[in-house]
């Protein structure tokens, strides 16, 4: 696997291929058919002055694939053979989606041969001639956008080799394209894609000559979506942890790419960076993978590795991020982050979970319990099961999760939004010379069950003990029908499929074995504990089996559990890590 190339290398290659075609275009206006009128005509710019890098991760073995027809994006694979693959049927939305944001031109430009330049320039030539093809993916906000970043980092692989008239029409692409989104962006959704329509807008203003205009309504526009969706904690409003990271890959790139312009960079931008990457290890787990909340499903630890490489300030990890809604201990090697947060917005709900007080916990590279994460490339027949309470370590009452959905004609409407939740979380923070604590409480259950959960952890100093309360307190609001019913309570702590449990011979406490040669054991005194079978989703490829502690109990009869996680007394073991998911067990379908 290889990163981006060097930016100043590119921007080397760039210059020359510039001068080569003359610095000159077409500006004649573009008619569409139907599916190129989104795209509508413009006038082109004259050159390209910069190529940004692109951080995202590349495999050269992927350009060999793609140039013998074979296109594998989001779990699907299509083989095109000699047709075009903007022509082909998508098997799924997320396929469309990534086959029109051409991403994927980052594993043509890591093989580096002139095959592989060829063969982008010539995919590229087709979507022009095609418009992008049938597909409606193909002109949404998002994969507009990302097609836009995608042609100007990797315009050197493009144009290299290229004759005049493909330089003019490329770049009138650009043109096109830049203006219709220039046109649209407010209408994007609100969220991650209004910020990445800014985003490469900004790109655009500063990889285009002769776009000043452009370039400072670019820099207000995307400061304006910074401020409003990058939260004081560096966290991001809709919640979701792996939203930084994608965030990070093209905005770190830009912050270069104003410099290398020679303009000053929107402080929106400069400080919204310097809070994102302490946010980002705070959900960094000792083994250098992604915290699993709100949607945060499989990311990839050497990716958030390279955003760290280019973190000047080299922040230390907050522990108190309101804002956001989280709150990390820390102590000794272990690990635990808490959600202590309400749903995002109505708006930017639609991947948020209902895990409220849910929690991770990891001991140096070895992560103990998890949440089940969000399945990869939008699995369907998971998704909403990701989403319930049950699918968090947390507790659950009356089978029923903490925040509700948009279902049947309102879900058609506005998709799986969050329409009823958590309101209130307060919560409180003390460290003493014991270690750390955290209490937080939510009234999620209160209009079924007219009960406030309220959750306490302690991390001891040396990191070697978690102890914990789960606690039902009577709301002084009245439940909405369902106040006469005793609620079952399910207290579940999922384990990382790495982790080998049993039940101790009383019943009341499980012994763990860590990867990495540890051992801890769980216990709740009064209470019978029982090991169930579970799945993690956020799994680099298949769902895989594991198993979760869950302790039963009625919320008046038992109103308070408390339980602890300890570790066993041992020799220090050589530290491995985490097998790769492909040596699990798979879990059948």
């Amino acid at each position: 696997m290889k990163k981006g190339l060097s930016g100043l290398g590119d921007n080397v290659r760039l210059a020359a291929l510039v001068l080569k075609h003359g610095a000159r275009a077409g500006g004649r206006r573009i008619g569409g058919r139907a599916g190129a009128s989104i795209l509508g005509p413009a006038r082109a710019s004259e050159k390209l002055v910069i190529a940004p890098r692109d951080l995202r991760i590349s495999d050269p073995t992927r350009a060999a694939e793609i140039y013998a027809g074979t296109f594998a994006f989001a779990g699907k694979t299509v083989d095109v053979g000699g047709e075009s693959p903007f022509l082909a049927a998508a098997p799924s939305r997320d396929w469309a989606r990534a086959l029109h944001g051409f991403g994927w031109l980052r594993h043509l430009r890591a093989a580096d041969t002139t095959l592989a330049r060829a063969n982008a320039r010539a995919l590229v030539d087709e979507w022009i001639s095609q418009s992008g093809g049938p597909d409606r993916a193909a002109r949404s906000h998002a994969v507009v956008a990302r097609r836009l970043i995608s042609w100007l980092c990797h315009s050197p692989l493009i144009l290299d080799g290229a004759d005049q008239a493909f330089y003019r029409r490329f770049l009138k692409s650009l043109a096109r394209q830049t203006r219709a989104l220039g046109r649209a962006a407010t209408s994007a959704e609100d969220g991650a894609p209004r910020l990445l329509a800014a985003i490469a807008l900004a790109y655009a203003g500063l990889c285009l000559s002769g776009e000043t205009r452009l370039m400072k309504s670019a820099a207000q526009r995307l400061a304006d979506e910074i401020d409003r969706q990058i939260l004081a904690d560096g966290g991001h409003v809709s919640r979701n942890p792996a939203m930084l990271v994608e965030l990070l890959l093209d905005l770190l790139p830009l912050r270069e790419a104003f410099t290398a312009r020679n303009v000053q960079p929107p402080q929106a931008l400069l400080g919204a960076v310097d809070r994102m990457t302490p946010m980002l290890r705070f959900f960094r787990h000792g083994d250098g993978e992604f915290a699993q909340f709100n949607g945060a499903g499989p990311t990839s630890g050497a990716l958030v590795a390279t955003i760290l490489a280019h973190d000047d300030a080299r922040g230390r990890p907050i522990e108190d991020a309101p804002h956001s809604g989280y709150q990390r201990l820390a102590a000794g090697d272990a690990l635990v982050i808490l959600d202590a947060g309400p749903p995002p917005p109505f708006a930017l709900s639609s991947e948020a979970h209902a895990g409220c007080l849910s929690f991770e916990f990891s001991s140096g590279q070895d992560r103990i319990v998890v949440n089940c994460g969000a399945p990869r490339f939008g699995r369907a027949d998971w998704e909403d099961a990701a989403r319930a309470t049950a699918a968090h370590s947390t507790a659950t009452l009356g089978d029923v999760s903490s925040c509700r959905f948009a279902a049947g004609r309102l879900r058609r409407l506005v998709g799986a939004r969050v329409t009823a939740g958590p309101r209130q979380v307060p919560v409180t923070r003390a460290r003493t010379a014991d270690g750390v604590s955290v209490t937080a409480s939510h009234d999620g259950y209160v209009a079924l069950f007219g009960l406030i959960h309220e959750r306490s952890l302690t991390l001891s100093a040396d990191g070697a003990r978690l102890s914990g309360s789960d606690a039902f307190r009577v709301s002084a609001v009245q439940a909405s029908g369902r106040r006469g019913r005793e609620p079952r309570v399910a207290l579940r702590f999922h384990l990382h499929p790495a982790v080998k449990a049993s039940v101790r011979q009383d019943g009341h406490g499980v012994v763990l074995a860590a990867p990495g040669g540890g051992g801890w054991t769980f216990a709740a005194p009064g209470f019978p504990v029982t090991l169930e079978e579970s799945v993690y989703l956020a799994s680099e490829h298949e769902p895989r089996r594991t198993e979760q502690i869950v302790i039963y109990a009625t919320a008046r009869s038992a109103p308070e559990i408390a339980w602890s996680f300890e570790r066993l007394p041992s020799e220090p073991a050589p530290r491995r890590r985490l097998p790769a998911a492909a040596t699990l067990d798979p879990l059948p379908l």
